[in-house]
This record gives C-alpha cells, sequence and structure tokens, in this order.
C-alpha cells in the first residue's frame, strides 16, 4: 500500500479564491506548471482536495529535481574545473613555479610524507584485493590468538591470502599499540589546548559582562601635559604589489589611471603618521629604511622631504650595514643621540595607518602609572573581505586580540607585544636590554624581557589602527613560518631567563607551560600529528580508531569559539576548520624548525602588500577627475615636490621594467598530504565509516586546493 500523503487540513486551512499561480522554473527544458483556484463545480470537497494535493506534490517533486539537476550540474563542473587544473599544473606544468626548497631545508619532512604515500597506496590496493576476495574484516580485534578466526585450509587460496593474514597478524601485535600510544598523548594535549581556548572566551565573556577596559583618571590632556614622543616607522623594501584584479571599474582608462597612481605602502603610512593631532615641537617621526633598492630608497626619501616642507617633524635613516633585521633597524635608530630627549616611542610598520587621535588615546594611559612599559592598540583590516583567505586571517586575528590579548592584559597585565601599532616606554626598553637581533620575532623577545623586568602592559581593544592582511598564499606562508619558528628559536634562549628571574611561580608557570609550551608548540604539534598522520593511519590499521568526538564535535565547537568574536564569519566555519588543519604542516614544520635550529629559523621576507587601504579613496579622486579631463587621453600627474630627479626615475622604470606575469607555485608538502588523505578516505569506504569519510575527502581537497595554490590572489 502507498503510503498516504494526507495535505487535506493544510489545504483547507490555507485555501482561498484568488489569482492562479504560475510557477516558471529557471531551466528551459521545464514547462510551466499552473495551479488554478478552487473550481467547486468540477469537483467535490475530498476529489478537489486530493486534486490539488497530487497537483502540489508533483509541484514539489518537480522543484527539488531542478535544485538536484543544477546542484549535479554545479558540481560536476567544479569537479571538471579541478581536473583541468591538476592536469594543467601536475602534467603539462603550464604557468606553474616549483616551490623553491633550498637543499637540506624542508627536506626531511617531505620525504617523509612521500614514504607515507607510497605505503598508503600499496596498502589501499592490498586492501581493495582483500576485500574483492571477502578477506576484509570490518572491525578486527587481533590482539588475543583466540578472538581471531583463524581461516580453514580449504579457505586459504594461496600465498595472497596468507600474506593478508599475516599483515593482520603483525598490524595488530606491532603497530597498532604505538598509533594508539601515540593517539592518546595527542588527544590528551588537544583536550589541554581546548580547555585553555575555552577559559581564555570565558574570561573574554567575563570582561564583557562587567565591562571591563583600562580607565583614565581625570580629563586626559586638562591635566596632562604633551610628553615628548618619538615616532619610529621601519621598513624594508616596501615597493608596491599589484594583483591582476586590483582595479575592477569598467572604464578601461581610469583603470590605467589608477594603476599609475595607487598609492605605494610607504606613501600611505607616512602619510597617516604626519598627520597625528601632537604639537609638533613634542613630536619628531623617524622612518627608518632599510632598503636595498636605491630607486625605492630615493622614492621614500622624496616622500620624507615633501612633509617635511609641510611642516612635518620628519627624518630619514638608512644604515650603511643592514644587520639583524627589523629588530636591527630599530636598535640603530634608538643610539641616536637626541633620543634621550624623548619619554615615549610609537611603532608603526609600513602599512600602518594610525587615526590622529592615536597619541591622545594611548599616551594618557602611562599617567601615574610608572610600573606600565607598553600600551598595544588592536589591529582593524582594510581588505578583511577581499577574498576568502583574508576571511580566514580576520577570523583568526580577531580572536587573537579580542580574547587572547584582552583576557591576558587583564588578568596577567602581560601579552606578546604584536610589533606596531603600540607604545612604549623608553625606560622600559633600556630596562629590558632594549632591542636584541638574536631572533625574529624582536617584538615578543622585548616583551618577555619586560615582563621579566616586572613591567606591566595594558590592551586597549578600543584603539584600532588600520592595515592588510596578506592576500596571497605564499606571502601568508612565509608570515606565519616566521611567526612559529621565531617564538621555539626565542623559547630556548629565554628559558633560562626566565627560570632565574625574580617573578612569581604562577608568572613563570604561565610563561612556559602556557605562553610557549601550550600556545606556540603543542598547537602545531598535535594538530599537524594527530589530523594529517594518525587519522589517515587508522584507516589501513583500524584497531587504532579515533573516537567520532575527536575528529567532528571538539573542532567544530573550537571552530565555533574562535568564530564568536566575529559573529558574521559564521558561513566560514567549515572552511575555517579545513585550513586551519591545512596550515598545521607550514606551522608543525616552522615549529620544529624554530626549535632545532634549522634552516630557515632565522629567515625574514617582507610581507608582500598592495597599499589596498587607498583604493577606494583614488577610486572616488579618479573618478572626479576624469569628469574634467579629455576621456581621449589620461596624463599621470607630476608629484607635489616637483622633483625632476624622481619623475625622470620613474619614467626609467617604466622603460626598464616591464609587467611580468606572476606564475603559481606548487607547493609539495601539502599536496603530498592531499594524496594522502584522499588515498585513506578511499580506504575508509571499505569500512563504510561516514564520518571518517567526508572529513578526509574534504581535507584532502582543501590541501589539493592549497598544494595548487588557487586560495588567495596573486601578486607581481
Amino acid at each position: 500500500m502507498a503510503p498516504r500523503l494526507d495535505f487535506s487540513d493544510w489545504w483547507t486551512r490555507n485555501s482561498r479564491k484568488g489569482t492562479p499561480v504560475i510557477v516558471t522554473m529557471e531551466n528551459p527544458n521545464y514547462s510551466v506548471l499552473e495551479i488554478d483556484g478552487p473550481d467547486e463545480e468540477a469537483f467535490g470537497s475530498m476529489e478537489k482536495d486530493r486534486g490539488k494535493n497530487a497537483k502540489q506534490f508533483s509541484w514539489v517533486l518537480l522543484l527539488k529535481a531542478h535544485r538536484a539537476v543544477g546542484c549535479v550540474a554545479w558540481s560536476a563542473t567544479a569537479l571538471w574545473a579541478l581536473l583541468g587544473v591538476i592536469k594543467k599544473r601536475l602534467i603539462s606544468r603550464q604557468g606553474v613555479e616549483t616551490q623553491g626548497v633550498k637543499p637540506g631545508r624542508g627536506r626531511l619532512l617531505l620525504r617523509v610524507l612521500r614514504m607515507f604515500l607510497v605505503l598508503s597506496v600499496v596498502a589501499l590496493a592490498f586492501e581493495f584485493v582483500a576485500y574483492w576476495n571477502g578477506w576484509h574484516f570490518q572491525k578486527p580485534n587481533l590482539q588475543l590468538p583466540e578472538n581471531l578466526r583463524i581461516p580453514e585450509t580449504t579457505e586459504i587460496r594461496g600465498w595472497l591470502h596468507s600474506a593478508y593474514l599475516s599483515w593482520l597478524l603483525f598490524r595488530a601485535d606491532y603497530i597498532a599499540h604505538p598509533i594508539r600510544m601515540l593517539t592518546n598523548v595527542c588527544i590528551l594535549l588537544f583536550i589541554i589546548q581546548s580547555a585553555d581556548r575555552m577559559i581564555l572566551c570565558l574570561g573574554c565573556f567575563w570582561i564583557k559582562l562587567k565591562k571591563i577596559k583600562p580607565r583614565l583618571d581625570g580629563d586626559s590632556f586638562k591635566e596632562y601635559e604633551h610628553p615628548m614622543v618619538l615616532i619610529q616607522i621601519p621598513m624594508c623594501n616596501e615597493r608596491r604589489y599589484f594583483k591582476y584584479d586590483i582595479v575592477r571599474t569598467r572604464n578601461k582608462m581610469l583603470d590605467d589611471y589608477l594603476k599609475s597612481n595607487l598609492s605605494s605602502v610607504y606613501e600611505q603610512s607616512i602619510s597617516a603618521v604626519c598627520q597625528i593631532d601632537w604639537p609638533k615641537d613634542r613630536m619628531l617621526i623617524q622612518v627608518l629604511d632599510d632598503s636595498d633598492d636605491e630607486a625605492i630608497r630615493i622614492l621614500i626619501r622624496a616622500e620624507v622631504s615633501k612633509w617635511s616642507q609641510r611642516g612635518a617633524n620628519i627624518v630619514y635613516r638608512h644604515r650603511l650595514v643592514r644587520t639583524g633585521y627589523k629588530a636591527g633597524n630599530l636598535k640603530s635608530a634608538m643610539g641616536c643621540d637626541y633620543v634621550q630627549n624623548y619619554e615615549f616611542v610609537a611603532i608603526f610598520d609600513a602599512d600602518f595607518q594610525p587615526n590622529p587621535d592615536f597619541l591622545k588615546l594611548t599616551i594618557p594611559h602611562f599617567k601615574g602609572n610608572p610600573e606600565l612599559g607598553l600600551v598595544q592598540a588592536r589591529w582593524s583590516f582594510v581588505n578583511k573581505d577581499e577574498n576568502l583567505l583574508t576571511r580566514l586571517q580576520y577570523i583568526n586575528l580577531c580572536f587573537h586580540f579580542e580574547v587572547e590579548q584582552q583576557v591576558n592584559g587583564v588578568l596577567l597585565n602581560f601579552f606578546g607585544f604584536n610589533g606596531t601599532a603600540g607604545v612604549w616606554r623608553i625606560k622600559a626598553l633600556e630596562d629590558s636590554g632594549g632591542w636584541l637581533e638574536r631572533t625574529t620575532v624582536e617584538d615578543m623577545d622585548i616583551a618577555v624581557r619586560a615582563h621579566l623586568k616586572g613591567w606591566k602592559f595594558i590592551f586597549l581593544n578600543d584603539v584600532k589602527v588600520l592595515c592588510e592582511v596578506p592576500e596571497s598564499y605564499e606571502a601568508y606562508r612565509k608570515q606565519q613560518h616566521r611567526w612559529h619558528s621565531g617564538p621555539m628559536h626565542l623559547f630556548r634562549l629565554c628559558l633560562p631567563d626566565i627560570i632565574r628571574s625574580k617573578i612569581s611561580i604562577w608568572k613563570k608557570a604561565n610563561l612556559i607551560l602556557l605562553f610557549f609550551l601550550l600556545r606556540k608548540l603543542i598547537l602545531p604539534f598535535y594538530s599537524f600529528t594527530l589530523f594529517c598522520v594518525i587519522l589517515p593511519l587508522t584507516m589501513f590499521v583500524p584497531e587504532a580508531e579515533l573516537p567520532v568526538w575527536v575528529i567532528c564535535y571538539v573542532p567544530v565547537l573550537m571552530s565555533f569559539l574562535n568564530i564568536l568574536p566575529a559573529p558574521r564569519s559564521f558561513p566560514f566555519i567549515v572552511p575555517y576548520l579545513l585550513f586551519e588543519n591545512t596550515m598545521s604542516v607550514t606551522k608543525f614544520n616552522a615549529m620544529v624548525s624554530g626549535l632545532f635550529q634549522l634552516g630557515g629559523s632565522y629567515e625574514w621576507i617582507v610581507t608582500k602588500k598592495t597599499g589596498r587601504s587607498s583604493e577606494s579613496d583614488l577610486i572616488a579622486a579618479a573618478e572626479r577627475e576624469s569628469k574634467s579631463m579629455s576621456l581621449s587621453k589620461i596624463h599621470k600627474g607630476v608629484s607635489e615636490s616637483e622633483l625632476g630627479e624622481l619623475s625622470k626615475l620613474q619614467e626609467e622604470q617604466e622603460k626598464d621594467l616591464p609587467p611580468v606575469k606572476k606564475e603559481n607555485k606548487i607547493y609539495k608538502k601539502e599536496l603530498a598530504l592531499a594524496f594522502l588523505l584522499l588515498v585513506a578516505a578511499a580506504r575508509s569506504l571499505l569500512s563504510a565509516q561516514g564520518i571518517h569519510f567526508y572529513f578526509l575527502l574534504f581535507q584532502g581537497v582543501s590541501f589539493l586546493l592549497v598544494g595548487l595554490d588557487l586560495i588567495g590572489e596573486q601578486m607581481s
């Protein structure tokens, strides 16, 4: 008997006379379906209801079929496009640049991943043969001989069957136990790190509930004289990087105008700092240029000269001996004789643009608080919605500032200095030993040494400084490598000083166990080991199965907590979870490199920036100017300072340096992990492990997209 689809009550309650409803399907292959109003003359009440129910049910089925066809067509198109990209990148090698890996750098991890990939392919083939011949065990328990069903002699069908049985026994006796032990260790670390993140989120909720934030006593500047402030802008080869689609206007001549007049990164930063609302005689701006390109140095000097002519108290410095990267640059600048006349120093990286009231919102916190050494402001991102990569970075950085920095600042008066958008008391810098050139995370280094000396920090969540996040995966990957290798290198150097320091035992425990070990070492270790190594292995060693809550429930909960500071990013919770696991290979490699001082642990590469923050202003300005200019030709305006040498230099650069298209990269470690996870997903089909299969499949696809450099933008 067919199931009854009774819509009579619903239809009687909602039936009404009126205009017929016309539903037009998007697909022209489907006909137009018309549902007429009630016709009491033709049908009785029951027959009328049945007819309408049949029509409605047909309409619902047709609509679902249309959606299903559209979904299948979209999936097929996406899969075909992905296969085409794989063929183009891996087989034809068109427009592809292999990731540059120096000899001995990152090779060990790649060799291990390749070995696992080869073994997994062999094991998958072996498992398919066993499954086809009926030898497959769903959930074998081979630890005790009596629990194993040994096939009789008549069932043994040759050496292959015997080899499979021997593999089962060897797997249960020698492989499953070590994997279980490693799994238990990683799960324990996973639980500890998740508990730490949960506590941080509860602390953030408590701060929001109690409305706790740093407050000022009195009326800031009516009672506090403007102190002497030194502002430093360290930079190195801060050229402008263009994206292929950076200009989206429909007017070609307007596009050319924008490309030729888009502000460089150094121009934005210098312009914003020179417009800070502070007495000119109480503020000095140092532009610390470490560029090794003579053309860039001329451009920056011209920009400094322009603002100096406008009345800004600004100087240009360039080191002859460029050692120590940013730390060496800042150390050299602090060695000037006139620095002793200043009480505070504010630091801004080249892509940061503070608001005019920045100093008025930060400096007053030092009044009446002689133990305060640092006031850190929050970052605000101008290009957070530019592409999927920037959206995922925005989620991470929002959690970092809103939760980690704010909670540690309120509860501990300590957090890691972010390297920019902060104001230091110069006395605190000198008391802590000044800038040291021993690591690539000089900001964290000076923060730890100042904390050991007893200085306190304040984080201002309401004070925001505009900047941009990397828009290309190549730049983001190099940035993350530096951010995760530097702390481990610093931990090796600071551990003896932390143990010998005179701070309380709780502060020592926080520095060693939480600040360094848990958040800098354990997090990349367990995320890479658990989700990229152990999970694929458990597909071939089912005796060491991972629980579902480790794979699904807890990671989703942690991702949800990470997204809470950025609630508008909630639709990206699944891509965020997959991408964080994908980045674990880079973070793990960087962590090991920094901990054991391998190649690349002391390498600084300037993050590529586009000058994105000025694009909207330029579009508006260009549209206004284009109205008054002849549409036949748009000339590029000369610089305000009218430097002939600068104009000639720009003309020579346009002639001698034609635009070169940036090729995509191939990231071998990510590709090896992609194929390993996809092979493990195919193996999971044999044991019908649903959640494991979907996780491995989607995670493998995410590794594949990253390995083929299909996330983010290309920079040239």
